[in-house]
Order: C-alpha cells, then sequence, then structure tokens
C-alpha cells in the first residue's frame, strides 16, 4: 500500500473512531447532550440559591441533612439529627427513596418525585426549589455507593451544577459527571413544598397524588391550603374541589363548602359525588327541600355511588320528617 494510501486509510480510521467517541459519549450521558439544542424554554442558563441551608452529613446520612436542607428551606424549623430516626436504616447504612418521600408529609410538607428528565430539575431549581437528587458515587462498578445530595444551582455556560453535598457546602459538578452519577438511580429527584406551593413541573395527576398520600398523614388547614391551591392552578379539577368543600365541611364552613360544591356542579354537572356532597351540605343548611330535588336528580341505582346517595336522601328524608313533627 502507497503512502497516500495509508494517510487516506488512516484518515479514515481517525473519523471513524472520532465519530465512535461522540456516539459514545452522547450515549453516556444523552440529556446533557439534548440539552445542547433543546434548552427549556424560559429558564435563564445560570442559577443559583445561595439562601438554601447547609447540613454537613455525618457518615451514611446523607438522606437526613438533604432532606433538613429542603424541609429548613420550605419553612420547617429542623436539624437532621431528629430525622435521623425517621428515614435512616441502620442495617442498609442509608436511607429508601420511600421514606424520603414518605418524611416530609409528617412535618406538613408535600414531597413530589420529578419526572427523570433533567430539564425538570432545571425548571425546579429556576422556580426557588432545591432538589433531592440520589446519586450513585462509588468509585467500583459491583460496590454502588447511593448518595443524596441537593442541587441548588447550575451555570450552564461553564457546564456546573452546584449541590450542597457530604461536607461540600459548594460542591461543583460538571453536567456531564452529575448526569452520569444520577442517571444510574433512573433520575430519582424530588422537591419539598409548602401545601400552598406547587412546583413548576408539577402535573395535575401528579400533584393530586401527592396531596392525597399527605392527606393520609396530615388533615387541617395544611390540606385545606394544598386542595385550594390545587383548585387555583387547576380550576376544573374535580378531585381538588371535592376535597376543598369536605375540608370546609369538617370544619364546620358549611357555607363555603356549598360554594365550592356549586362552583364545580356547574362544570361538572353529570358528577354524582358533586350532587351527592352539595345535597348534604345543603340538608345541613336546613334547606332540606332543596337537598331532596337536587338528590333525587341522581338517585340512580346503577350508579356506582347509589349506596351514598342513597343514604344522604334517607337523611334527607328523616330531617325533612323531624322539622314536619316539629311543627305540628
Amino acid at each position: 500500500m502507497s503512502g497516500r494510501a495509508i494517510a487516506r486509510s488512516t484518515a479514515r480510521l481517525a473519523g471513524a473512531l472520532l465519530l465512535a467517541l461522540a456516539a459514545g459519549c452522547a450515549q453516556l450521558v444523552p440529556q446533557t447532550i439534548a440539552l445542547r439544542t433543546d434548552w427549556p424554554a424560559g429558564v435563564p442558563q445560570s442559577v443559583e440559591l445561595t439562601g438554601v441551608p447547609f447540613f454537613p452529613q455525618d457518615e451514611y446520612q446523607c438522606g437526613p441533612a438533604a432532606l433538613a436542607t429542603v424541609l429548613v428551606h420550605s419553612g420547617v424549623a429542623i436539624a437532621p439529627e431528629p430525622l435521623v430516626r425517621e428515614v435512616y436504616l441502620p442495617s442498609r447504612h442509608g436511607s429508601l427513596q420511600a421514606e424520603m418521600v414518605a418524611t416530609p408529609r409528617r412535618h406538613a410538607r408535600i414531597s413530589y418525585p420529578l419526572a427523570p428528565r433533567y430539564g425538570d430539575l432545571l425548571r425546579e431549581v429556576a422556580s426557588g426549589n432545591p432538589v433531592v437528587v440520589l446519586q450513585e458515587i462509588g468509585y467500583l462498578p459491583l460496590v454502588p455507593k447511593w448518595h443524596y445530595a441537593v442541587v441548588n444551582g447550575f451555570d450552564y455556560p461553564s457546564g456546573t451544577v452546584w449541590l450542597r453535598s457530604g461536607t461540600e457546602r459548594r460542591q461543583a459538578m460538571p453536567f456531564t459527571a452529575f448526569e452520569r452519577t444520577w442517571m444510574k438511580s433512573g433520575y430519582w429527584a424530588m422537591v419539598v413544598t409548602a401545601p400552598d406551593r406547587i412546583p413548576v413541573t408539577a402535573t395535575e395527576q401528579g400533584w393530586l397524588a401527592a396531596v392525597l398520600a399527605f392527606a393520609r398523614s396530615e388533615q387541617g388547614e395544611p390540606l385545606t391550603r394544598a386542595y385550594a391551591a390545587t383548585l387555583k392552578r387547576w380550576p376544573d379539577s374535580l378531585p381538588a374541589a371535592v376535597g376543598l368543600a369536605n375540608q370546609h365541611h369538617a370544619r364546620g364552613a358549611i357555607a363555603e363548602s356549598v360554594a365550592v360544591l356549586r362552583a364545580a356542579r356547574r362544570k361538572h354537572p353529570q358528577s354524582a359525588v358533586v350532587a351527592n356532597n352539595l345535597a348534604q351540605a345543603l340538608s345541613d343548611l336546613g334547606r332540606q327541600q332543596e337537598a331532596l330535588a337536587l338528590i333525587d336528580q341522581v338517585a340512580d341505582p346503577a350508579h356506582p355511588f347509589a349506596a351514598e346517595v342513597r343514604a344522604t336522601r334517607e337523611l334527607i328524608l328523616q330531617r325533612i320528617g323531624r322539622q314536619k313533627s316539629g311543627n305540628r
């Protein structure tokens, strides 16, 4: 082979290697590569939440430290130590995601797992919400080392992600290196917010699931705020309207419950649940004839909520009977 042919062959080989390396890099950090041409609309390329607190972690206790960071940022006065018994599992030398998600509810906060997208993480940080992430930072392939940290900033021009992590108040990681550690957890991430502060990336279905989980451990004013915020963000949300009306009713604000249910009935005239609950609330206000006329509109024995409707109708009839007896 001539020298010129060898040179051409070498050039082709080098070009192929460069393409292979480029393809390999894209496979290693696909979301970072995608950000080059698909940066999230409306998100600045440089954000740092400098007011996010920092708690240096003890060995294996990154979970409590990360939770304390986002809880304090959300307005809860707490340190990592009390959280250790809530999330730390000595047998595993760490914390599971289930405990990380559940614990904020015990402190009147809602935890919202993010979609596994770099763009959603960036949007949340840009909106003022630090993000808890799960990384695999081990050096040995067969010995994973899982670690929770809190993303509190990024600077895309320099390719930097900033974290509250371990003993580092301002850990700087390249976008690519961060993605490599984060992707091994399936891009697991969550934000923790006050009940009336809905994450910017939240979907109606996802947020309602978070609120319903919150309702299992929290009632009263925090839950009322959560439902009210949900209905403000998604005015046509039937579950939010029913939940908010139920909270008003539970605290004795029957007129407010009626107002919410009337608005919901205008938007969802076929909902037997709304009609049933509105009839119950009207009856509780002493407006029995109006309640009876309403409940009779949905008294369908084949309906899935037929038993509840029947029980409400019987209650209204009993109250009407007592009214008639009292007027004799």
